[in-house]
């Protein structure tokens, strides 16, 4: 849906300024594709865990450095999370073009307290913080429901397919929503600053 709205954005890699312009369109990717789908995964060796698993191929004992695991460990997560959105952008390319894509778009909330949801969660993890924003959006905005998004878990593709297309049918739920935005989008106001 193409709308002139007001959304509000947790601002956590750097500090937006009032007046800010942020064009979203299919030429600009979001830091979720830069993170799950084009960084490189290596040791400090400059190995990829194919070529760590494949040097203990003939071993019956994995026995891996803190290094390697560590790698692992992180490549299986990050990968985990790569499939997810790979299989979103799949069914929303297929039966939702309409949508913004998740890997090129600015996520928000829709109210000032689902921000403050939000916040609790990125708080949760150890994400940093640095601003609430309020944001007027001149594009495609999606509302879905964050509870139904596939998981990271190991199930099958195919159920994670059916969890996609219940996420991309809209939000539904009284669950925390997610709202993707893409267009032309300008910082309207600094609700919030948390570091100075």
């Amino acid at each position: 849906m193409n709308a002139n709205k007001c959304v509000y954005h947790i601002v956590t890699n750097s500090k937006m300024m009032l007046g800010q312009r942020i064009v979203f369109d299919n030429t600009r990717h979001n830091s979720v594709y830069g993170h799950f789908l084009a960084k490189e995964w290596n040791n400090s060796k400059g190995e990829t865990c194919h070529d760590i698993l494949k040097s203990h191929e003939e071993t019956t004992c994995l026995c891996l450095n803190e290094d390697d695991t560590v790698l692992l460990y992180t490549y299986l997560d990050q990968t985990m999370r790569a499939v997810r959105e790979t299989i979103l952008e799949l069914v929303r390319t297929q039966k939702y073009p309409q949508y913004p894509s998740r890997l090129s778009c600015l996520y928000a909330a829709k109210t000032y307290e689902d921000a403050m949801r939000w916040k609790v969660i990125f708080d949760g993890y150890h994400r940093k913080v640095l601003q609430i924003v309020k944001l007027r959006v001149n594009g495609n905005v999606f509302e879905g429901d964050a509870s139904v998004i596939p998981g990271i878990e190991t199930c099958s593709f195919s159920k994670k397919i059916e969890q996609a297309e219940q996420y991309w049918k809209g939000a539904q739920s009284d669950g925390l929503t997610e709202v993707l935005v893409d267009g032309i989008i300008e910082v309207e106001e600094i609700i919030k600053d948390y570091i100075d």
